[in-house]
């Protein structure tokens, strides 16, 4: 601006180093390739392109200097710029969880059509569908456990990603759901998209802000609990009928006598829930979900308190700060306290300094997007630490409980 000088064969060869320099530390693998360069990638070259064509172009004449048009087209570069870099900022580079198990993993997707119900969310007639994601040992001989996850309130089925690659290079078959119109989103096999209900969106986010009557709040989560229960009821029912026709190879590996299921949040207390209905479960993990099923609610008293019923099956109970200091205090969270004797053998770990979501993935993949969701309160505990302190627990859990190896007994507090 000073010397009214554009300087285009800078401007030019600087764009293409800096696209060819992208294109070196890609290869270098110092940027790891994925999806979320797209865009920024795309402009690096958009760019390059450009100005490769405009040094192959034989000028007669230099344009004149505009200082206005100069800054406009800097600011517009720069948000550019921004704007492609916006996934990049979301979605940054990470390392896995590690994975300990001796079994390289294969992952299957199908979608399961249920018959018998009817899809309550649409007007349109059709029966409901639930898609579901399998992780399992590739190349092993024999059966393995069948374990069942489901997601939570507006969760989707990859949340526990590295919970569900760790239990199957140990020798699990890992199906984790998604729960049509409570998952934020879920694709099937013929690409249809399902997004989140926006009422069941906002019935959540009001009975979370207490919008509800006590009796309102019940009524709710037993309508929840029962849309989740008969999902994972028939996928499971769906799993045993094909291991038994044994029409593909993924169901010839499940031994069908040895279920667990497990969830996170909502998904915990379905979990829990359906303990409840089958007795072909046996073992179950609730990772920071209050026990809506084992809630009674008295409209004479207009409380809640627990069932007076022994919880019989194995059960390991993960907890965040967040749910942990409402055990003894908050009335969803009755039957979860410790001093519950219908549960006296259940298994309560807490993780100190978690916040809900430090027990899924996503703190791996977008710690911006899970302070967000956390309200600014941001986790006091390392992410990988949590997740693959978490991952071997719910291992040597379902060790102890389905396949009678080792001894589980955890520390109360990591």
């Amino acid at each position: 601006m000073v010397t009214k000088q554009s300087h285009h064969k800078i401007k030019s060869w600087t764009r293409i180093a800096m696209f060819i320099g992208f294109i070196m530390l890609s290869l270098g693998n110092v940027v790891v390739w994925e999806y979320t360069w797209g865009l920024f990638a795309g402009l690096l070259f958009l760019l390059a392109f450009k100005e490769m064509v405009a040094l192959l172009r034989k000028q007669t004449h230099s344009p004149r200097y505009k200082t206005f048009s100069t800054v406009w087209k800097f600011l517009l570069l720069a948000l550019t710029v921004v704007v492609t870099l916006v996934p990049v900022l979301l979605f940054p580079q990470h390392r896995l969880p590690q994975v300990t198990g001796p079994y390289a993993v294969a992952t299957a997707t199908y979608s399961y059509v249920d018959k018998n119900r009817i899809e309550e969310f649409s007007d349109q007639g059709e029966h409901r569908a639930v898609n579901v994601e399998f992780w399992y040992p590739e190349q092993a001989d024999g059966t393995y456990p069948l374990l069942v996850f489901s997601h939570g309130a507006f969760g989707i089925k990859t949340s526990n990603t590295s919970t569900f690659t760790e239990l199957a290079s140990h020798g699990y078959v890992v199906v984790s759901i998604d729960h049509p119109y409570h998952s934020f989103y879920t694709v099937s096999e013929d690409g249809k998209v399902v997004t989140i209900n926006p009422e069941y969106m906002q019935e959540f986010n009001n009975a979370n802000k207490g919008v509800y009557s006590l009796g309102e709040y019940f009524e709710l989560n037993q309508k929840w609990m029962k849309l989740r229960t008969d999902d994972m009821d028939f996928v499971i029912d769906t799993i045993l009928e094909q291991a038994v026709q044994k029409k593909d190879s993924l169901y010839e590996r499940i031994d069908t006598q040895k279920i667990g299921v497990f969830g996170h949040s909502m998904g915990g207390a379905a979990s829990v829930a359906l303990s409840r209905e089958r007795d072909d479960i046996d073992a179950v993990v609730n990772i920071d979900g209050p026990f809506y099923s084992e809630l009674v609610y008295d409209k004479v008293t207009n409380g809640l308190t627990a069932k007076s019923e022994a919880f019989t099956i194995p059960l390991l109970n993960v907890y965040s700060d967040d749910v942990w200091i409402q055990l003894d205090s908050s009335p969803p969270y009755i039957s979860n306290r410790i001093s519950n004797p219908y549960f006296k053998d259940a298994y309560n770990v807490h993780f100190k300094g978690a916040k809900h979501l430090s027990l899924t993935d996503l703190p791996l993949f977008s710690p911006i997007l899970a302070n967000l969701l956390h309200e600014g309160r941001k986790a006091n505990i390392d992410k990988y630490y949590a997740i693959e302190t978490q991952n071997e627990l719910i291992l040597r859990f379902f060790d102890d409980a389905l396949k009678d190896q080792g001894q589980f007994a955890p520390k109360a507090t990591y």
